[in-house]
């Protein structure tokens, strides 16, 4: 397999551990097999994640999934379930779960800077009695993702701390880069002006939510 640029690549356990050194005892520990009162708390009060997916070629996808804090559904200890709200229909990650199974969640609270990370193994699933309960402002989802815990713990703060995430004062003025609706816009060749397909974004977005 070529590295391209890359000329200095480790290719081994004993290689990385040499640099990187062993995991701290507390590190290894914090690791569980199920959601305690701890990490279900933080589900329930976390209104955004990422979902990791890969296919059978290993091709990954990383998802964004939201809504109002608490609308992953916490059936028990081991299982949980993540509505699949209306979007591009691409469906990368589902199409990734049918091959593969595996997922992993990053949750996230606004202003925290910790997060809390779920392994496990995943389905897409249609269980009407769960759709149900996943109704929010009277639009129940058409399909959920369910997940079997295998590995849940908390990630320290250092990344969001060296990326100032949630300080304001560090955020760059956001015309920097080009807008969505511009990048789409030249990437597909699309008709019309770009403020006519901000306008049509924002239209559908606002009735997707």
């Amino acid at each position: 397999m070529t590295t391209g640029p890359f000329t200095h690549v480790i290719s081994t356990l004993e290689e990385l551990r040499a640099v990187v050194g062993e995991p701290a005892e507390r590190s290894v520990k914090k690791e569980t097999t199920a959601l305690d009162g701890y990490a279900r708390a933080f589900i329930a009060h976390s209104p955004f994640l990422l979902m990791a997916t890969a296919g059978a070629n290993g091709r990954c996808d990383v998802s964004p999934k939201g809504g109002e804090s608490g609308f992953v559904l916490v059936l028990d200890e081991t299982h949980l379930v993540i509505p699949d709200r209306p979007g591009n229909r691409r469906v990368d990650g589902m199409q990734n779960i049918l091959q593969n199974g595996h997922v992993g969640l990053l949750f996230m609270i606004p202003g925290r800077e910790d997060t809390l990370r779920v392994n496990g193994r995943g389905w897409i699933v249609r269980d009407g009695a769960l759709l149900d309960r996943m109704t929010r402002a009277g639009k129940r989802p058409t399909l959920g993702i369910g997940v079997a815990v295998e590995e849940c713990y908390f990630h320290c703060a250092k990344a969001f701390r060296r990326a100032g995430l949630w300080d304001r004062h560090t955020w760059p003025d956001p015309t920097i880069v080009a807008s969505f609706a511009q990048m789409l816009h030249d990437r597909t060749k699309a008709s019309g002006t770009v403020a006519d397909l901000e306008c049509e974004i924002e239209a559908r977005t606002r009735a997707q939510l």
